[in-house]
């Protein structure tokens, strides 16, 4: 019985030592969790940090291509507004090329007729009134912008406002290459050709 009593003593003894020893290393323990907690901390805000500059550079690079968007429709948009304004300038300036064109006959035909009165000598009156109508008319046209092209015997034959119908031997060897005549003259309206000049060359 005294030897049992021992024996639990003995185990009492020993279990409150292994209870002391682990007392003693509760504090380290203890300790190296809060580390961990502390380092679990730290990571988690500079994640967050990292999260939320990650989260800034986004709304950069967005902010950035939205800019260079813009710009690109500004300038689309400039282009385009420049080119509208050119073209409708060019439309005013050509409005009444069609109507001024058919009305090109007419002028024919009052410069063959003032040219048929110029050897008569009676009617003056007649001839007086008819230049006035001519002059009057021309200068209607001329107002809107027509021009007539400088298309004279001997000038240089210019493919771009000269349409050449027929070629003859040229009276003159500073005519070869040249105009020798004009058969029907040639107009401009607003710098653009709206009828070529009908030459003869010289060859």
């Amino acid at each position: 019985m005294a030897k049992e009593e021992l024996d639990e003593k003995d185990l009492n003894k020993e279990a409150e030592t292994a209870e002391d020893i682990k007392d003693e290393h509760n504090p380290e323990e203890e300790a190296q969790d809060n580390r961990s907690e502390e380092e679990k901390q730290a990571e988690a805000e500079a994640q967050a940090k990292d999260e939320e500059l990650s989260d800034f550079e986004k709304l950069e690079i967005e902010l950035a291509e939205s800019k260079d968007k813009f710009l690109r429709l500004y300038s689309e948009f400039e282009n385009f507004r420049r080119r509208n304004a050119k073209e409708r300038l060019e439309l005013v300036k050509t409005a009444s090329e069609e109507v001024i064109s058919d009305l090109l006959p007419v002028m024919d035909d009052f410069e063959r007729a003032e040219k048929s009165f110029e050897d008569q000598t009676d009617n003056e009156g007649f001839k007086e009134g008819f230049s006035l109508i001519k002059n009057k008319f021309e200068k209607t046209l001329i107002n809107k912008g027509l021009k007539a092209m400088d298309s004279e015997a001997g000038i240089e034959f210019d493919p771009e406002i000269h349409e050449a119908i027929t070629k003859i031997p040229a009276p003159d060897e500073k005519l070869k290459g040249k105009v020798v005549d004009v058969v029907e003259k040639g107009y401009l309206l607003n710098d653009k050709v709206i009828r070529f000049a009908k030459v003869v060359i010289g060859e």
